[in-house]
């Protein structure tokens, strides 16, 4: 339970490796024969694709093994087994991510609805607190907020009865691009353009991995000499230039990165599932090669951090970063990595890639093989109703990328031998600016609040507390006005010598020395003699 107000502080763990791995490489010397068989396979299988997909949504709950079993021998005379595998597959699992989705929607208009239902209640003009929003500021925003209540109500209620009866709305292709059909203007699009990005869009080309067979894929194979091959459906039979009815292209695959690793998988006849896809916009084809991997068992906490860590804060524009040693103090200087989160998706996925690529390359020279960072989660704060007109704050959070970020962290750190340890956020900020910020500042060196975070959140990590012993006021303190746990500087000179006498009481208890014996340690009342002086004479 929370003391003295203070909600209970979650204890800090280390953050489990990624276990996927997906690489991507440009198809490049593809003949005119080569693009006419990927673009007449593609639609054929993503046709299927779609009649599949909405064969997934109509069975709803009541979808069973035996259904799927009777989608795919249905699709198989028109395509192969293996292609049929990987379209039902895919379709499900289509399926399941819109019923994620469906879920967190249903979360996020609940909250909305309660929230404005307290606000509701409230006296107009009412002020809330730190946490909590008070009541709408006039009268006529209290009446547009109640109309809203109503068609969120709606709304939920909608989503809660599809939800029970097992109903998902998925669009192959992207909501978002099938939306730009009506703004072609805003987008820049002509509708010829648009059709290339919408058929695009909607193709299949993908392949599950198969372990045990040649180069781990009988659909979609891919040699260590980068000769990339396909299993053509049985429509498009006539196309094949191999035997068995495959079709072998001109282009070679050649993964840059990575590339070891996967020529070592397909070596062993390990799985490895393909992907190919056509960017509209540039006019190139791309095949991705993905493939799972046993995830490296996990140190314990008191073993990833023996060395030290380095202590993350993340903010709108940049990763705040500090090395903190085993015992939780500072060493050197706080580092800044800054990036960009405005503009489009990619964009700010790039940005946050390459600061990433920054602080990961700083820790590893500095020797640390721990970061700690916050385990942040913004789900719940991103309703506009909690944060009321704050629209700024509200942007912030909803553009602020917190799973991506984590995921990307997790990922890139395991391929450097770097651990990630996620600590609890509550109070990281507060408190070191409260404790930290003043006493780390110099005449050369200026902390801001958020430096101070990071150092709160590596000792949060390490097990050490953030909130520093605060001094007793002057009279409390035996030495008077100084405070008596104060520690000489480096440079301070006969500092291990007894203490000058001064006048008056040093402590409640007894006066202070007085004369000649003031310094004499031996003369004091003590209850043995130190160790260092002894009474005997050295010499005769």
């Amino acid at each position: 339970m929370a003391v003295d107000g203070l909600r209970v502080i979650a204890p800090s763990f280390v953050v489990p490796g990624s276990s996927g791995v997906a690489i991507r490489t440009r198809l490049k010397g593809l003949t005119v024969a080569d693009e006419r068989v990927l673009r007449l396979a593609g639609a054929h299988l993503g046709s299927l694709a779609g009649r599949d997909l909405k064969a997934r949504c109509a069975a709803g709950l009541e979808h069973s093994s035996q259904a799927w079993a009777d989608r795919k021998r249905g699709l198989t005379p028109e395509s192969s087994s293996r292609w049929a595998g990987s379209i039902t597959k895919g379709s499900h699992d289509q399926w399941a991510l819109a019923r994620r989705g469906q879920a967190a929607h249903i979360a996020g208009l609940r909250a909305g609805v309660a929230m404005i239902e307290r606000r509701l209640a409230l006296p107009i003009g009412f002020r809330g607190g730190k946490r909590e929003p008070g009541g709408y500021r006039s009268r006529r925003e209290w009446h547009a907020k109640s109309r809203r209540l109503g068609v969120l109500r709606a709304r939920l209620a909608a989503a809660e009865a599809d939800r029970a009866a097992g109903r998902v709305r998925i669009v192959r292709g992207g909501k978002r691009l099938l939306n730009t059909r009506h703004n072609l203007g805003a987008a820049q699009l002509t509708e010829a353009r648009w059709r290339e990005h919408w058929e695009a869009g909607r193709w299949f080309l993908a392949a599950d991995g198969e372990a045990g067979k040649r180069w781990g894929n009988e659909t979609i194979r891919i040699t260590p000499g980068g000769e990339m091959s396909i299993k053509l459906p049985t429509p498009l039979a006539d196309l094949a230039n191999a035997r068995h009815g495959r079709y072998v292209f001109t282009a070679r695959a050649v993964f840059a990165h990575r590339g070891p690793e996967w020529t070592e998988r397909i070596e062993r006849n390990l799985a490895v599932a393909y992907r190919i896809h056509h960017d509209a916009d540039r006019g190139r084809w791309y095949v991705t090669a993905s493939w799972q991997r046993p995830a490296a068992p996990g140190l314990p906490l008191c073993i990833v951090a023996a060395g030290g860590v380095v202590g993350v804060d993340t903010n709108d524009d940049h990763l705040a970063a500090w090395r903190l040693d085993s015992h939780g103090n500072p060493l050197g200087r706080p580092r800044r990595f800054c990036y960009d989160l405005t503009g489009h998706a990619e964009h700010r996925d790039a940005q946050i890639r390459h600061a990433l690529t920054r602080l990961l390359h700083w820790t590893r020279r500095a020797g640390v093989t721990a970061i700690a960072v916050e385990d942040l989660d913004f789900e719940q704060d991103k309703t506009r109703e909690k944060h009321g007109n704050r629209k700024r704050f509200r942007r912030l959070l909803s553009r602020f990328p917190t799973a991506k970020l984590r995921a990307r962290l997790t990922g890139m750190a395991g391929e450097h031998g770097i651990a990630v340890i996620a600590v609890d956020p509550a109070y990281t900020s507060r408190w070191g600016a409260q404790h930290w910020q003043k006493p780390l500042t110099t005449a050369t060196r200026k902390v801001s609040r958020h430096d101070a975070a990071s150092v709160a959140v590596g000792r949060r990590a390490l097990g050490h507390p953030i909130r520093r012993r605060t001094a007793p006021p002057p009279r409390d303190q035996s030495d008077h006005a100084e405070h008596r746990t104060a520690q000489a500087g480096p440079d301070t000179r006969r500092r291990e010598e007894t203490r000058p006498r001064r006048p008056g009481p040093r402590t409640r208890s007894a006066p202070p020395g007085r004369g000649q014996y003031a310094g004499n340690q031996d003369a004091q009342h003590r209850s043995e003699r130190p160790a260092e002086q002894d009474t005997l004479p050295l010499s005769p």
